[in-house]
């Protein structure tokens, strides 16, 4: 099955170096992603909802994340990971949000110690549930990906504690989620490259197996680092979450206000893809049967 051989690769890759993993929030963007070179993907909650035009505080739910998880993973062919925020509810909820994250093609997931309804990781404000409460839903989706994937599937720990109760309480709680079962730590809104090489430090030196994600945000609280720094820091991937959105909306934004003002799209065609871009990118050929999902890798 393509879906366990994606765990199964993304555990390999994670293993072998610092994967870039950039923010795939539909079927296109995964083909585009898989186009240009790139191994693995990641599936961003901010970025599902800010593209259903709501903000990132719950309001879509399991099914509607499944969804984009499916398109993504059929279109790409890639190995996924993919925000599961604080797992859609209590730990039962836990157990159903891994099967139903694998059986629509994610590779892995992360859950998040914030109460709900959660906030964005880099904003102020954000409330903690205790680390025990956490440590039992890892657990349960520990045993869920045991069942589902013989262990294959990747469980993430997201925790926000650096900008609740600071460093320490960070390193701390990820420590206990390791403990409780989680594959990788993704240690949230650090503030410094030096937090960055602290945690890790830490981490590594408790389990050198341990995957370590990074996330690489834009105008949030942690500053640019490059790949290479990250991977000499040891961590195993860094996510690019909301990039391809933020470009993408952007662009939107600039030529309809161009149309508004030209009354014709005529002098944004330069900036649009082609049709023969589009078609390429779709794998599509007028004329010849085409053969669902032809996926870019397979």
């Amino acid at each position: 099955m393509l879906f366990k051989q994606n765990c199964s690769l993304f555990r390999k890759l994670l293993s072998q170096k610092c994967l870039m993993m950039p923010g795939a929030y539909n079927g296109m963007v995964g083909r585009q992603c898989a186009d240009n070179g790139f191994e693995a993907l990641y599936i961003s909650g901010a970025a599902v909802t800010a593209s259903s035009g709501v903000p990132d505080i719950g309001m879509v739910t399991l099914d509607g994340f499944c969804k984009t998880i499916k398109d993504v993973a059929l279109a790409s062919g890639l190995p996924i990971l993919a925000d599961a925020d604080t797992g859609f509810g209590e730990g039962e909820m836990c157990s159903k949000t891994v099967w139903e994250y694998f059986i629509h093609g994610a590779s892995g997931l992360h859950i998040e110690d914030q109460v709900f309804p959660k906030r964005c990781g880099h904003l102020d404000g954000k409330e903690l549930v205790p680390s025990d409460v956490m440590e039992k839903k890892i657990q349960i989706a520990k045993n869920a990906s045991v069942q589902c994937s013989g262990g294959e599937f990747v469980i993430c720990a997201r925790t926000d504690a650096r900008g609740t109760h600071g460093l320490d309480e960070c390193i701390k709680r990820s420590k206990a989620y390791m403990d409780a079962g989680a594959d990788m730590i993704f240690p949230e809104g650090l503030h410094t490259k030096e937090e960055m090489a602290i945690v890790a430090k830490e981490l590594k030196s408790k389990n050198p197996n341990i995957y370590l994600l990074a996330n690489m945000t834009e105008f949030g609280k942690t500053p640019y680092i490059s790949l290479k720094e990250f991977e000499s820091m040891g961590y195993n991937c860094v996510i690019y979450p909301v990039s391809t959105l933020r470009i993408a909306s952007k662009a939107i934004d600039e030529f309809l206000k161009q149309l508004q003002k030209d009354e014709s799209q005529v002098n944004s065609v330069q900036n649009m893809q082609t049709r023969k871009e589009l078609y390429s990118t779709l794998g599509y050929t007028p004329g010849k049967e085409w053969y669902f999902p032809n996926s870019k890798k397979q």
